[in-house]
């Protein structure tokens, strides 16, 4: 076994690897980029290098920086996590000239699955369906049209060596294949180094399901159930689950057979992952093969009891897997919810800044956090937005849903966007209780965009119960403050005014012995609660329902966070709530004649000039954040007055670009 292994990644991929090597006594070496300086994973690790400075291309993108770091520090393998150098032969290769090994597989089968087009090929010598499509390099937009008329719409534009979602457009006519293939081609050259494309059918109303394999140097081969992975946004994967609500156990052997199959025709070692798509019939179609460790692997790990991070070690160690197929049990239900720095009020444009609070839930036998981010930390516009990764299990799916809406509730984070209050959104949507997932869901239930939570009428009554409660503690405190002038002490007062969209409504507080009654309007609720001034996170139970409510207490009100919903609602005695009918609303600033970057992002391309004519749909420019390229266009007819801005300029979110006459 080694003794010492290095990371070469970051985030939280790079903290859940050193976990496993500490718990196996392997020494852990950190590489990081100087954005990275003060990083969770450089403080963990045992050890340290910096590799470079901010921009991934420069630093955790060199091999011969990885391969140099080895050698300083006398790591004898290298685990890669995902994404960077994870699936480069080339860097395979390098370590192997040097004596050092890779954890993961061999070289040739990372070639022979990392490229989609000839892995296609491979799956279908190997028996493995595979989706109708062209799998020929496609010159121009004019041929991508051509090939797609031939395919039948709808399409997906893939680049060829694409991950991570970049790199890939769905086009139903010409227009959006010529859109889709410049963007697709622009964002793989940008992110992979390679700007070839291939065109596919688009399968309709399909679920994204995913098989994990383990196999060893002995021949030895198992796959460990599978993942559903189908609530997408722009193809990234938003919330995975094991197993899936879908498949049967007819089909899960069938998909897991032809997984295996295809990695023995490779000679595979390591964990890997085979990607289906699968359709309202259960007819599943070969995606690609991940040849590395997937972002979603702890729901298998929750399932299954294993540590696929310590089996990866063990097999680059030259070891056997020590369990068969029979052995392999799936047990429970696990839940996967990806937690980024993001916006989801603006089409969740990424968000970067300093995190001024983060307190994740507990973690214990229902919940498991993976993160690379602390309380002062920074989200950095170098790297992908991901906080943490937060999991819930339990005996079954309805279980294991719950505790992830109670995880969510209690998951504080400031200072950044983020989509709790979307994930949450979604985990009380009817149709994920009941399992009905495509990778349509996120568009067909959320079709104007993502536009926030409102509690139904119970549920905002039991917030008002609660922020009446809270403000009234605070106002019994703050009579006791030492120092007061005398006859200005705060009065004692029960009775308040919860306002909440101009509305008043009025709220009775009692507290008799420590039983808490809380009449909101003619409704009266009991609370219970351990909850004390100090703490940002209310938790207990209203009239008997669990509830965990995160409170900010602002200037003039309070913020609230439950189950998805951010409301600010006031409380006031009745005198300051009649005054406060009184005050004149605040208009909002007219900025319809300007864009705005609705991110911080590189202009990349800017389509207009001053004087210039434009139509509704029209694009006006292109903004890159985070390797992915967002096209801005014209929402009507118009004439472009003023740029405000260069191509080539660094923007912040709502800096103005254009304006129009």
């Amino acid at each position: 076994m080694f003794s010492k292994i290095l990371i070469a990644n970051r985030g939280e991929i790079a903290c859940r690897i050193i976990k496993t090597a500490r718990r196996m006594d392997i020494k852990s070496v950190a590489v990081y980029s100087e954005a990275d300086a003060t990083a969770l994973h450089v403080e963990i690790a045992d050890e340290r290098v910096l590799i470079g400075p901010p921009p991934s291309g420069q630093s955790y993108l060199l091999a011969d920086k990885i391969v140099e770091a080895c050698q300083r520090t006398g790591a004898e393998a290298v685990h890669p996590g995902y994404g960077f150098l994870s699936e480069r032969g080339a860097f395979c290769e390098a370590l192997k000239a040097a004596g050092v090994v890779f954890i993961g597989p061999d070289p040739h089968a990372m070639a022979a699955m990392g490229d989609k087009i000839e892995s296609k090929k491979l799956a279908a010598a190997a028996g493995v369906s595979t989706v109708p499509g062209y799998l020929g390099v496609i010159a121009d937009d004019e041929e991508a049209v051509k090939i797609a008329r031939e395919v039948g719409y709808p399409v997906m534009i893939k680049a060829s060596a694409g991950g991570g979602g970049k790199g890939m457009r769905v086009a139903y006519n010409d227009s959006q294949v010529r859109d889709g293939f410049r963007s697709a081609t622009n964002e793989a050259r940008s992110s992979f180094a390679d700007d070839r494309v291939f065109i596919e059918k688009f399968i309709e109303q399909p679920r994204h399901i995913e098989i994990q394999v383990m196999a060893d140097g002995h021949g030895n081969c198992v796959y460990l159930g599978e993942r559903e992975c189908s609530i997408q946004r722009r193809h990234q994967k938003v919330i995975e689950e094991a197993p899936s609500p879908f498949i049967d156990a007819k089909t899960r052997k069938a998909m897991g057979e032809q997984a295996v199959a295809l990695a023995k025709a490779v000679g595979y070692k390591s964990a890997g992952t085979v990607e289906f798509i699968v359709d309202a019939n259960r007819r599943f179609y070969f995606l690609e093969m991940n040849t590395r460790l997937q972002v979603e692997h702890p729901v298998t790990e929750l399932v299954t009891g294993l540590d696929l991070v310590e089996l990866m070690i063990k097999v680059a160690a030259g070891e056997k897997l020590p369990f068969t197929q029979d052995d392999v049990q799936l047990r429970g239900w696990a839940v996967e919810a990806r937690i980024y720095a993001e916006d989801p009020l603006r089409n969740f444009l990424p968000s970067i800044g300093r995190i001024t609070r983060y307190r994740p839930p507990i973690e214990d036998q229902h919940t498991r956090v993976d993160t690379g981010v602390y309380e002062g930390g920074e989200i950095s516009m170098y790297y992908d937005p991901m906080i943490a990764k937060l999991c819930s299990r339990g005996p079954d799916r309805a279980t294991a849903i719950d505790h992830m809406r109670h995880a969510l509730d209690a998951f504080q984070i400031r200072g950044v966007g983020h989509n709790i209050s979307f994930l949450a959104a979604v985990m009380n949507k009817q149709r994920f209780l009941d399992g009905n997932l495509t990778t349509n869901f996120i568009a067909e239930e959320f079709p104007e965009g993502f536009q926030g939570v409102m509690p139904d009428e119970d549920t905002l009554d039991r917030l008002k119960a609660v922020v009446a409660f809270v403000h009234n503690r605070i106002a019994e405190r703050n009579r006791t403050i030492s120092g007061q002038m005398p006859g200005y002490q705060p009065r004692p007062q029960n009775f308040w005014m919860v306002r909440f969209g101009g509305i008043n409504t009025p709220v009775f507080v009692g507290d008799n012995a420590g039983a808490i009654e809380v009449r909101v309007g003619g409704q009266v609720y009991a609370l219970a609660t351990a909850w004390t001034i100090r703490d940002t996170l209310w938790t207990g139970t209203v009239d008997g329902r669990m509830m965990g409510v995160q409170i900010d207490v602002l200037a003039d009100g309070y913020r609230l966070y439950h189950a998805g919903a951010d409301l600010k609602l006031q409380v006031m005695t009745p005198r300051s709530a009649e005054l406060a009918d009184l005050m004149p609303v605040r208009q909002v600033p007219d900025m319809s004649k300007f864009l705005l970057s609705p991110m911080p992002g590189l202009l990349v391309g800017l389509a207009v000039e001053t004087g210039q004519e434009v139509k509704a749909g029209q694009e006006l420019c292109a903004v890159e954040a985070m390797k992915m390229e967002n096209i801005l266009r014209a929402e009507q007819d118009g004439k472009i007055g003023k740029i405000h801005v260069e191509r080539g300029a660094s923007l912040a979110v709502d800096q103005i670009i254009l304006e129009f006459d």
